[in-house]
């Protein structure tokens, strides 16, 4: 069965799979970029590393409701010579603040003659995206591009947290892409799109004066879909995270079972 969805899938979303189909996502765009943009450019695949800890990893503590409680150790007179063991309370189950590490990967496409990086392209993940140490390193990064002659393109798929901040980011949208050239800075271009649109196609900035290559972010989900067999693998009645409102939960609905193989 192919992609349900016209667009984003947003059982992909799921923490289970979203890595998984980050990853994929990050190699089909630098396998469909390389044809275009060889030989004056190369696409290389780096990968950011950074450890969370504490309440971006594990929640950690005992609930505020719980009360522990010994119980006290009766003794009878008429046996005190026996040592009575006194009763071992209950441990109480809690995480611990461990370290996790993240790595994510990202692309940057580099000038052959110069080495220079000339556009950073960047699929948004949970970590670069919900409140916390992941957020405020990645908004750093992106402030730093900004800044710099590199050009920049974000692909947000995912429809938890707060976008990323943009001068109108009050724009109401699913999902969205934002394409940053350098020299047109501050001005950029930002594709927003809900669950029911297909994913537009985007062009990657490249040197000024250079063929800016087209980007079909739809066709490559739907092939990274089919080549994972995500058809059999998702179940399509779990509950979303985040959750749908109502009425896009009785579209996509529909739309699933329209697609859904027949019974056997």
């Amino acid at each position: 069965m192919p992609n349900p969805f016209p667009g984003m899938n947003p059982y992909l979303e799921s923490p289970d799979f979203w890595p998984e189909v980050h990853n994929r996502l990050i190699v089909a765009i630098a396998d469909a970029l390389v044809p275009q943009v060889v030989p004056k450019y190369r696409v290389a695949i780096e990968k950011r590393i950074y450890e969370l800890k504490g309440e971006q990893s594990l929640l950690v503590g005992i609930p505020a409701d719980v009360s522990i409680l010994c119980n006290p150790v009766s003794r009878n007179p008429s046996t005190s010579n026996v040592a009575v063991a006194t009763r071992t309370t209950e441990p109480v189950k809690i995480r611990l603040a461990m370290s996790e590490e993240v790595r994510e990967g990202y692309l940057e496409v580099i000038d052959m003659a110069t080495k220079e990086v000339v556009t950073v392209i960047e699929v948004i993940s949970p970590a670069n995206k919900r409140p916390g140490k992941g957020r405020e390193m990645y908004e750093e990064k992106r402030d730093k591009i900004f800044g710099s002659r590199t050009n920049f393109v974000e692909i947000d798929l995912l429809r938890g947290w707060e976008p990323l901040p943009v001068l109108d980011n009050d724009i109401a949208a699913h999902y969205r892409i934002l394409v940053s050239r350098s020299n047109q800075r501050p001005g950029a271009d930002l594709y927003v799109f809900n669950l029911q649109d297909a994913i537009p196609c985007f062009p990657l900035p490249l040197r000024e004066g250079d063929v800016e290559p087209i980007v079909d972010l739809q066709a490559l989900l739907n092939t990274v879909y089919d080549r994972a067999a995500y058809d059999i693998t998702l179940d399509y009645t779990a509950q979303l995270m985040p959750p749908l409102s109502e009425a896009d939960a009785v579209w996509a609905d529909s739309g699933v079972a329209g697609n859904q193989p027949p019974a056997v």
